[in-house]
């Protein structure tokens, strides 16, 4: 592929940002075949790698997908979501997750749940938790929908040293099911003093595309949450997000300057 210039769009970009305002135009409604390859070369003078390209970014993004030996089709558009985040006293009883069903009613919320209790700690969960790798862990999955959308993924850890032979072992089961977990922490004597995000985009491995119901390489939000005591952390979560059409809104509280 020959160089660009400093400044100048890429040609593959260029043909991708006209064949995105085709589809939000509705000249190309879901369903519908868009341009292939030779097409897009001819219509839009460019390379044929410029066109594979061109199309590898909006199937990334979540507009289009390829069907074998039939061509690229425009996917059905999934319904914008915006996941809340309240950062207020109340973090971890006023779940992001609620409040977006709560605000959104009429795109039909669900999610499950599945709890394994005798999960070793990779090295990586191990760092996070400071605990020893294989160290024994209860991990429960969750996935949320919005209709038939998967809009989030959230896969989080727990120290079985500190949840195990307790009510709050099951993070969905017991007399705090669904508490949170400052909520269920504090039951057992463990007091939640801050929580560390860390968020970051990439695009989407084999085994999320499937989970989340997005093509290989589709962009997604990723959201490390770890909650800390005085004595350490007490869990750690992985919160997958599809970027393309959703939103993690913060809303973050603000101390008025001293005096006023």
């Amino acid at each position: 592929m020959a160089g660009v210039a400093h400044g100048e769009t890429p040609a593959y970009v260029r043909v991708a940002n006209a064949l995105r305002e085709r589809i939000r135009a509705g000249e190309f409604p879901p369903g519908s075949r868009i341009p292939s390859r030779a097409e897009i070369t001819a219509t839009y003078e460019v390379g044929h790698t410029s066109a594979l390209e061109a199309l590898r970014l909006l199937t990334a993004e979540g507009l289009v997908e390829g069907r074998q030996g039939s061509g690229t089709y425009v996917r059905a558009r999934r319904a914008e979501v915006h996941l809340v985040r309240h950062w207020t006293e109340d973090i971890g009883h006023r779940l992001p997750w609620a409040v977006a069903m709560a605000a959104q009613p009429d795109l039909a919320p669900s999610w499950t749940v599945d709890t394994e209790t005798d999960v070793p700690a990779t090295e990586a969960i191990a760092h996070r938790l400071d605990i020893e790798p294989g160290a024994r862990c209860v991990r429960s999955a969750y996935l949320f929908r919005f209709g038939s959308d998967v809009v989030m993924r959230h896969v989080s850890w727990e120290p079985y040293s500190i949840t195990g032979g307790t009510p709050v072992l099951l993070p969905e089961r017991g007399p705090l099911a669904g508490a949170g977990v400052p909520a269920r922490m504090a039951a057992i004597g463990h007091v939640i003093t801050h929580v560390i995000e860390d968020l970051t985009a990439r695009p989407a491995l084999i085994e999320e595309s499937r989970t989340l119901e997005v093509p290989v390489g589709a962009s997604l939000l990723v959201l490390e949450r770890t909650w800390r005591t005085v004595e350490g952390p007490v869990e750690t979560a992985d919160i997958l997000i599809p970027g393309g059409s959703n939103r993690v809104r913060y809303e973050l509280p603000v101390s008025p300057p001293a005096g006023s």
